[in-house]
């Protein structure tokens, strides 16, 4: 019988590492005028677990630059051997596919010009060029069993939107509702033929200024029986949705996914240090 003074000291099970991917870009695909895909590849994906839902998301490290790494780059043992402000600077993007038996992975970033971080590296991304992931992380997949589906979603949430349409049974009712700076950022969607596909428009206009979206779902068709929502984009602009869907609607928390993917004026970090502060939540 063990006494206290006989005991073993308690010591805390290791963290499971995380996962890292260091890839190459493969190709790029300019797919409108303010979206451009990014395929990669490399042996790494072979070891890449694809969570079983649509908006399947990774974290992409971006290296400092003018600073010099050991090779193999380690994103996270970086912060055990590296001052933080050498450690990279991480930016969310959902996965728009991925064929590990290929080995390669697509991600759409959204183009701003020559703003912020990760929208001009994908502009001049070429074959070659190394590209840092880890995850993935993601739990949203479309509750079949609904009688019909709802998307609501700027850029930054087109592509788990497209991933999940494509995941629906041909039979599928529904109404999709996306918002996009002009006509000349429409995609060609492979959808089912009873989802209603809607685009609204800023027309320059910032995101946080305009209700286009907000109007069309409010303004929209709501048809008889259960639905099952998924309603991403910027952050001012969910909270509005939130308050139609739940308020007005009557929807029950079950029954939508519901988040703000990013915030107008804001940079990654200080968007994810805002979640914890009242401006920063949504439910």
């Amino acid at each position: 019988m063990r006494t206290a003074d006989t005991a073993a000291p308690f010591v805390a099970p290791a963290a499971k590492p995380r996962a890292q991917y260091t890839l190459r870009v493969v190709r790029t695909e300019q797919l409108s005028r303010h979206m451009v895909r990014i395929i990669a590849g490399g042996p790494d994906l072979s070891n890449f677990t694809p969570k079983d839902a649509t908006d399947m998301y990774v974290k992409i490290h971006f290296l400092q630059p003018g600073v010099e790494y050991a090779e193999p780059v380690d994103v996270f043992g970086l912060r055990e051997s590296m001052p933080r402000e050498h450690w990279t600077t991480t930016r969310t993007y959902t996965v728009r596919w991925v064929d590990v038996a290929a080995r390669e992975i697509a991600v759409d970033f959204v183009l701003h010009g020559d703003s912020g971080l990760a929208g001009p590296w994908a502009a001049a991304a070429s074959p070659g060029d190394r590209i840092i992931m880890s995850g993935p992380g993601g739990a949203y997949k479309p509750d079949t069993d609904a009688d019909w589906q709802l998307f609501a979603g700027d850029e930054a949430a087109l592509p788990a939107i497209a991933a999940a349409l494509e995941s629906l049974p041909a039979d599928t009712r529904g109404h999709a509702y996306l918002e996009v700076d002009t006509a000349a950022d429409i995609l060609i969607l492979d959808k089912p033929d009873g989802v209603e596909l809607t685009w609204v428009f800023r027309n320059g206009a910032a995101p946080d200024q305009g209700t286009v979206l907000l109007d069309a779902v409010a303004n929209g068709p709501w048809p008889e029986g259960t639905v099952h929502a998924f309603v991403h984009g910027e952050r001012e602009y969910m909270k509005q949705l939130r308050d139609l869907l739940f308020k007005q609607r009557g929807l029950a928390r079950s029954q939508v996914s519901l988040s703000g993917y990013w915030a107008y004026g804001r940079t990654e970090d200080y968007f994810q240090a805002e979640k914890k502060q009242p401006i920063g939540q949504i439910l």
